[in-house]
């Protein structure tokens, strides 16, 4: 049955059933008319004197040094003293520099502004005008989900990505995703902002000469790995003392530098050195080029309790090396307890309150000491001692179990008032020990109510 032409009329204006037509609002590649936009240029609107205040990595732009740490800590990471070695010497010559806008953004980026232009025409074609012009679906995609459509060719829309944290969060996105075009996509339009802003770019500019420039700093200090004779290798770092690294490493050469100096004056004095604690524990190796901890070590255990003017002084290292007082005890503990010099053991823990009472306080933990003092042999009474210290009940108890302090597991099981605990721990000993009859006249005491 056949409609007549005013219903059907009718029925097509009325109904929300559309016939199809090319220009059809659903089609996806008709709402995609910013895209190529979006990569030609950059939309932004944040205000230019913020971002010319900070750099890249959203540092006060004054802050330079920090810049090569990722270098300096990289090439430092390849040995015992992290003091790497190679075998060149580049030259350290601060002539002008290369660097200029055209090296930087054109005469070396050639290959990466024609690739950009290839990816220009792959994902982001010319489109026709949209019969919607309000409506946008890419526009709130993910960094993520844009990478990916990136990717896969598809249209994107970089519009959201207008503060600098968005630029960078999508930056990393595409760096993640190991896709060549996308990060250089990506990368342009970083450096096309960038050449828009003449402060942020001289910034970027310097950044990079800096950069440079340190790396030839440290590939010349490492030359003194190549230097066997500790007096030419100490005054080749007394030379690299002069040179302008950034501030961490300038700390570092100079710290290099002061322990080796102190080495070998340590070094030339123990060797003739005739006291008891030589000949007793004779030295099974040389201080020299040794590490600052084991150099602090090796200080701790031939050289306890000189005087601080001296250069081979525990206390005269720590406090030249700013060594922390967690390293400090931990190491010193180490050499005195090899030693079983307990004695000195308790110094490094006693304080005393403002009364002058002596209490025992440590900034490790008394169960880590517990630990090195059972490594190194230390008797029952000892450990006893430093068990009782250990503030958490569970810990504490663990360590007597472990390490068969029998008084301490006692007196715990006695103050939980476990009479079960204290009977199966009764069976564990020696019939008639001192340990035993403690025990059976616990559960001999009607007094104490116990709690099962």
């Amino acid at each position: 049955m056949t409609r007549a032409k005013p219903e059907d009329d009718e029925y097509w204006n009325s109904s929300k059933f559309k016939a199809f037509t090319f220009d059809d609002e659903d089609d996806e590649f008709s709402q995609l008319k910013e895209s190529k936009r979006a990569v030609n240029s950059i939309l932004v609107d944040e205000d230019e004197d913020d971002v010319e205040r900070v750099s890249w990595s959203g540092e006060p732009v004054g802050s330079i040094s920090w810049s090569v740490k990722e270098t300096a800590s990289s090439i430092r990471s390849g040995s015992e003293q992290s003091f790497p070695k190679i075998d060149t010497t580049p030259s350290l010559s601060k002539q002008g520099s290369g660097y200029s806008l055209s090296s930087l953004f054109k005469a070396k980026s050639k290959p990466v502004t024609e690739a950009f232009r290839k990816i220009q025409a792959t994902y982001a074609p010319e489109l026709r005008k949209p019969k919607s012009d309000g409506k946008d679906f890419v526009s709130d995609l993910s960094p993520e989900e844009t990478v990916r459509r990136m990717q896969k060719g598809r249209p994107f829309s970089l519009e959201k990505f207008r503060s600098l944290q968005d630029k960078l969060l999508l930056l990393d996105e595409a760096v993640a995703v190991y896709d060549g075009n996308v990060i250089t996509a990506v990368s342009q339009i970083l450096f096309r902002e960038l050449m828009a802003r003449d402060v942020a770019l001289r910034h970027y500019v310097h950044y990079l000469k800096e950069m440079g420039e340190q790396k030839l700093l440290l590939m010349h200090y490492k030359e003194h790995l190549n230097i066997k004779d500790e007096g030419r290798r100490r005054d080749f770092l007394k030379s690299c003392l002069s040179l302008p690294f950034s501030q961490d490493d300038a700390t570092h050469v100079q710290d290099h530098y002061t322990l080796l100096e102190r080495q070998i004056i340590i070094e030339a004095s123990d060797k003739k050195a005739d006291a008891e604690i030589f000949k007793k524990f004779p030295r099974k190796a040389s201080i020299l080029n040794m590490p600052i901890i084991t150099t602090l070590y090796y200080s701790c255990f031939y050289h306890y309790g000189e005087s601080e003017g001296t250069f081979s002084s525990p206390s005269n290292i720590r406090k030249t090396f700013r060594i922390s007082e967690k390293q400090y005890i931990l190491t010193a503990l180490g050499a005195r307890a090899k030693l079983k010099s307990w004695f000195d053991v308790d110094s490094l823990f006693n304080t005393k309150n403002w009364l002058g009472y002596t209490k025992k306080k440590s900034p490790i933990g008394f169960h880590r000491v517990v630990d090195i003092l059972h490594k190194n042999s230390a008797p029952v009474q000892v450990l006893q001692e430093y068990v009782n210290l250990i503030d958490d009940p569970d810990l504490k108890l663990s360590g007597a179990l472990k390490y068969k302090c029998h008084d301490v597991v006692i007196n715990t099981y006695r103050d939980l008032k476990d009479r079960q605990q204290l009977i199966v721990y009764r069976e564990k000993l020696e019939r008639d020990s001192p340990e035993y009859r403690k025990i059976q006249e616990l559960l001999n005491n009607v007094q104490i109510r116990w709690k099962n």
